[in-house]
């Protein structure tokens, strides 16, 4: 009997046998048809315990009020420098959201992302203490290996900004910038002081934040390709995984569960701009969505293991 290797840090049991057979069902369906969308935060890395990009904003926050004290006396960033909890839930997180915006207002796509990967390359998590190329999920990359390896195009559809996953997707998950689709903040054409042509980021978002179902009508917008496979971890990715389903082809929707507090955090999944009524992980199951539990069918979360 020859024992199937791949996925090697997936459990063997139900949820690495739908994944498995899903794969293999596709290789009857057109080239063309092959399409998977990944959420990022929660679903390809860590978001606990704050989103990376929430981490790279208050960083990009502090230098800037090293520069200029003042900026501090402003309410949205005076509670964020003071790590004011209560004061940032009563202002909303909508509202911190765009001052933060501001801080990268006026510079063009290059510098924003020098400034990302820089983020990246001198910061590690706060809690662990490592690395957040170490944070990425070893079963999802696994799972985005085998999926290319069957002639899939795989994209990142996120809630988190565009330009922000765009600057570190190659690196972190061989997906190239025009592979990704996330809220996306507006850009004025103007020339430099030498008469040629930039553009400079605005403080606008353009259209909504790509969560719920505005990721459905960007995935059309953007890719004009609907996919057969989707992956996410919060009611945020909701209206993305039934869209999967519901191909009449095989197709798969897979929700990460938040269940590991030892080798991860445990926690129920959270859209950012949106509250539910009950956690999604209770109702997945009945809508054909499966349901891949950390604890039960990750045999190794992170590349480098439990830290």
């Amino acid at each position: 009997m020859v024992t199937d290797v791949r996925l090697p840090a997936w459990n063997h049991g139900p949820t690495r046998t739908a994944v498995l057979d899903f794969v293999d069902a596709a290789d009857a369906l057109p080239v063309e048809s092959r399409v998977a969308v990944f959420d990022n935060d929660g679903t390809l890395w860590c978001e606990k315990p704050n989103y990376p990009q929430l981490m790279f904003m208050l960083d990009e926050l502090r230098r800037a009020a090293a520069s200029d004290p003042t900026l501090a006396e402003r309410l949205e960033y005076r509670v964020l420098l003071d790590n004011d909890v209560h004061a940032q839930a009563e202002i909303g997180l909508e509202r911190i959201a765009f001052a933060l915006i501001e801080l990268c207002s006026g510079i063009g796509p290059e510098e924003f992302g020098d400034r990302v990967a820089a983020f990246f390359a001198r910061h590690r998590h706060q809690e662990r203490g490592v690395s957040y190329l170490d944070l990425r999920y070893q079963p999802m990359l696994e799972l985005i290996d085998e999926l290319r390896a069957h002639d899939f195009d795989v994209f990142i559809v996120t809630g988190g900004g565009a330009e922000f996953v765009r600057s570190i997707s190659q690196m972190f998950y061989g997906v190239t910038p025009d592979h990704v689709v996330g809220s996306l903040v507006g850009y004025e054409f103007t020339r430099d002081s030498k008469g040629r042509p930039t553009l400079l980021r605005t403080t606008e978002l353009f259209g909504e934040v790509n969560e719920g179902a505005p990721k459905v009508a960007n995935i059309q917008l953007q890719l004009g390709r609907r996919p057969i496979f989707a992956a996410g971890n919060s009611p945020g990715d909701a209206e993305m995984l039934e869209y999967a389903l519901a191909t009449g082809t095989p197709s798969m929707a897979l929700l990460v569960n938040h269940d590991d507090a030892e080798r991860e955090y445990a926690y129920a999944g959270r859209a950012g701009s949106f509250e539910t009524d009950a956690p999604f992980e209770e109702t997945a199951s009945s809508l054909g969505i499966t349901v891949a539990s950390m604890r039960s069918d990750w045999a190794t979360i992170f590349p480098v293991g439990p830290i």
